[in-house]
């Protein structure tokens, strides 16, 4: 039902870029709001299908995604309400009713944080019978819930802001004002570091490493190593290290100030590192060990000796 809510709000939220030219903070205003309302499209029907999978705990996990639903539609009403008034929805404290807003949006997200962790610590216990898959579910939610909490850290105060003075307290970008250069489709920012990369990144861990699955799956009738289930748990082994060394990458980016695409050689050392150990890493794991020959018992030896007599 969430879902279809958010499905609706992401083509209203598109018609709005279309018809209605405010800007706010150097984007259309319902950019924000059709972001947002795309993200919880992907996201929240891949939580459904990971609690669909629980063998113990499903009225805990019931509550959790309840709890996780209801957080998500109180945050998307203030986004949406904000930008039909031509309000900033994050970091306003403009107004007692703008910051009263944000702070409720804060809790929420703190509630669906919480709640996500809820979910990730029932399917760490629950026994799911393909290797591979739970691997890139448990890898996935875990990512997931480190890319969410890159959020707290875009409520801090930025320089030159102070609480109870500023209108403004937070910031997406870090180096550079929110509202700058920006790329295309995300917003994110070209001068400096931006938040939001590491945030999304770590969030849709949770839609990616089980498509991994998925596609290792529907290829093994074709790629006769891709069939071996040992193949494909060290594949999703190496994928899920790679994401989570990339989302460390993209954050460490992000915290010294750096845009995404103007990378200083640190950055692109690390990024060759993470290649390197990719390529090797596939490679190593595509290699299907030879089975070795069965170990001769006493009787076959006792029997080859007598073949041996004349």
């Amino acid at each position: 039902m969430f879902s279809a809510a958010v499905a609706v709000m992401a083509v209203l939220s598109g018609v709005g870029l279309v018809i209605d030219d405010r800007v706010l903070a150097g984007a259309p205003i319902w950019f924000k709001p059709f972001k947002f309302s795309v993200s919880f499209v992907a996201y929240c029907p891949s939580l459904a299908w990971m609690l669909s999978l629980l063998t113990r705990g499903r009225r805990v996990g019931w509550w959790a995604g309840t709890v996780v639903t209801v957080a998500s539609l109180v945050e998307m009403v203030i986004i949406t309400g904000q930008a039909a008034r031509g309000k900033r929805s994050h970091f306003n404290y403009e107004t007692p009713f703008d910051e009263a807003l944000f702070n409720a949006m804060a809790v929420t997200v703190v509630i669906l944080w919480l709640g996500t962790l809820a979910v990730a610590v029932l399917l760490l216990r629950t026994r799911i019978a393909d290797r591979a898959s739970a691997w890139a579910i448990r890898s996935g939610i875990i990512l997931a819930l480190a890319g969410a909490a890159v959020g707290f850290l875009m409520t801090q105060p930025a320089p030159g802001q102070q609480r109870g003075v500023s209108k403004v307290v937070g910031a997406h970008s870090v180096g550079v004002p929110d509202g700058g250069p920006s790329m295309p489709l995300t917003g994110w920012s070209t001068t400096g570091g931006d938040l939001r990369i590491p945030h999304f990144v770590g969030m849709h861990a949770l839609q990616l490493l089980p498509l991994l699955v998925m596609m290792l799956t529907a290829l093994a009738p074709r790629f006769a190593r891709l069939a071996d289930d040992r193949v494909r748990l060290r594949l999703v082994l190496l994928a899920s290290a790679t994401y989570a060394a990339a989302f460390a990458l993209v954050l460490w980016q992000a915290l010294r100030g750096q845009a995404l695409i103007h990378p200083d050689s640190a950055t692109l050392g690390v990024a060759g590192l993470i290649l390197t150990a990719v390529v090797l890493g596939t490679y190593g794991s595509l290699r299907v060990p030879t089975p070795c020959p069965p170990k001769a018992t006493d009787a076959d030896d006792s029997n080859a000796s007598k073949e041996l007599v004349p």
